[in-house]
Parts: structure tokens; sequence; C-alpha cells
């Protein structure tokens, strides 16, 4: 089997994994939102990314010593934008609703998280038959996103029915810049895992595996990125005074928490290596490719949860429509890279 088969492959299960992340949290329903996502930080961005790079990264320290502190200050410094970004996104859900919210984040990720990198890094490609591909791909993306976007909007309509037209625009406006720079935000991940090539390099210098060797950029990134995380949320403790909510029988909470850290890392890290089975431009290619899939899988999940069972027809319509249009996203930049 091709090797770009094999990672588009493993970018689809990646795809279902973050997509259904936050299903566990349905079922912990004696905690607010803090206290899962605290948990889910703790996790997820503070314990799994230091242990399997220990695991993985032979001699870690002489790995960072070797790239410098250059590189791992550039990745921790996208990861601590991407975990604004993160805060960013509930303020927004809380404004405009998740599905609104959603669509523009990812379609703003996904063109950032892949043209820019795209541009700086091979702008000789960008004329040619697979720059156009790549380009025509994202492009895609985006208006699917968008068509997702207006569904997901026409949804959540009746949950402003009952206030004022100035309170829903002032909502409206608020929660569309928070999208926006939630999107701009969400693209850093991507953009630190590009940008920390040289950690990789280091990494591989070292012993570690190709399949190891992208854990030396996730663990400056990740635990940057759970900083503002974890004050946001020790925030919220704060404010709401939902600490207290720890207390009791929640052992299974945290074990469900737990089982979100596993779906979501496990999407990040096999997002790692199939971007490197998509050859040379496979950062560019599969960012894009990762994002449309999660869109397609939440979408899908949306329905068989029974999220859009009240909406009426028209809006269901207009979300198959927009996930129609990231599929046919989808095998134009699978197209593209099969030609890099």
């Amino acid at each position: 089997m091709p090797e770009t088969t094999v990672g588009f492959l493993m970018l689809v299960v990646a795809g279902a994994m973050n997509a259904s992340f936050t299903l566990p949290m349905k079922f912990t329903r004696q905690w607010a939102w803090e206290n899962t996502w605290l948990a889910w930080t703790l996790f997820a961005l503070f314990l799994f990314p230091p242990v399997l790079a220990l695991l993985v990264v032979p001699h870690l320290g002489e790995v960072y010593r070797d790239a410098g502190p250059g590189p791992v200050l550039v990745v921790a410094a996208f990861g601590a934008g991407w975990g604004v970004a993160q805060v960013f996104f509930g303020l927004a859900v809380e404004a405009i609703g998740i599905a609104l919210t959603f669509s523009i984040v990812l379609g703003i990720s996904a063109a950032v998280g892949s043209l820019l990198p795209f541009v700086r890094l091979h702008p000789e490609k960008l004329f040619t038959p697979v720059g156009c591909g790549i380009v025509a791909g994202v492009i895609l993306v985006i208006a699917g996103v968008a068509i997702c976007a207006v569904a997901g909007r026409r949804r959540e309509a009746m949950t402003t029915a009952g206030f004022g037209p100035a309170a829903r625009s002032r909502s409206m406006k608020s929660g569309l810049m928070l999208s926006i720079a939630c999107g701009l935000g969400a693209s850093f991940v991507n953009l630190g895992f590009s940008f920390g090539d040289s950690l990789l390099g280091s990494a591989r210098k070292f012993g570690a595996s190709p399949l190891g060797a992208p854990n030396a950029a996730w663990l400056p990134l990740m635990v940057a990125g759970g900083i503002p995380n974890l004050c946001y949320c020790l925030y919220l403790l704060s404010k709401n005074k939902t600490g207290s909510r720890f207390n009791g029988r929640t052992v299974g909470y945290w074990l469900l928490a737990l089982l979100m850290a596993v779906f979501w890392f496990g999407s990040s890290q096999l997002y790692g290596i199939s971007a490197g089975k998509l050859g040379g431009l496979g950062l560019i290619v599969g960012w894009p490719l990762f994002m449309s899939l999660i869109v397609i899988m939440a979408s899908l999940l949306g329905v068989m949860t029974g999220e859009w069972k009240n909406s009426g027809r028209q809006p269901l319509r207009i979300q198959f429509a927009g996930v129609a249009m990231l599929v046919v996203a989808v095998f134009v930049l699978a197209r593209a890279s099969n030609g890099i």
C-alpha cells in the first residue's frame, strides 16, 4: 500500500478521534465545563506529552541542547498562542453557538495553517499543478465550512429568539471577532509543528525513530498551550465556585476526562505521523485534510447523537451540502498529495 494512502487512512482515524473526543463530556453532568476541561488539560497537555517524549525520544535533554533554545521557544510560543485561542473558543461559543464557532475556527485554521507555511517554505511550488491543487482544496474547505456555518446558525437561531435585535447584534459581533481570533490561533498547532522541524532533525540525530521524533516538538507546544487553558479553568473554578464539585464520587468523571485526553492526544499523534507519510508537503496538505475530516465526522456524530433532531429539514440539508463540499475538498487534497 502506498505511503500516501496509509497517511490518508490514518488522517481519517485521527479526524474521527478528534471529532468525538468531547463526547464523554455529555456524561460528566455533576461537573461544570471548567471541571471537565481542567481534568482534560492535566491529562492531555501536561501528562501525556512529557511521558511519551521521554519514552520515544532518546536523550531528550541533549536533543533540545543540540537544537538550541530558539526553535524550542518558537514552538512554545505557537503553543501558547494556541492555548489562548482555546480560551477564545469557549467565549465565542457562549456568544454565537457551537456550530458557527466550530465552522469559522476550522475554516480559518485550515487556510492559515496550510497556506502560510506553503508560501513561506515552498513558494516555487505555488503555481505548479500540486500547488494549484492544494490552493483549490483549501478554497473548497473554506466554502464547505462556510456552508456548515450557515446551517449551524439556522439551527441555533431559536436560542436567541427571546433577545432583542440590539443584544443579538452585539453578541454576534463579539462572537465573530473571537471566532476569527480563535481560528488564527488554532492554526498555530500546525505552524508550531512545521516550524519546529529542526527539533525533529535533532531527535532523529540522537536515535529517535521517524514515528517518535515528532514528540520533540509536541512536548513544548502542548505544555505551553496547556498554561492558558489551566489558568482559564482555575479562574472559572474561582469565579463560579465550582471547585467543590471535584469532591464526592467523581472517580468515573476523571476516567471520562482521561478517555477524552486519549482520543485528543491520540488524534494529534496520528496527524503528526500521517503528515510524514504524505510527502514533502505533508504538513501543508495534511492540515486542511485533517480539518475537513473533523468537520465531516463531527457532523455525522451530531446527527447520530440527536443534535439536529428538532432543527427542521432545511438546516440539516444545508449542513449535508457543506459536508458534501468538504468531501470534494478531501478528494482534491488527496489527489494533490499523490502528486507530491
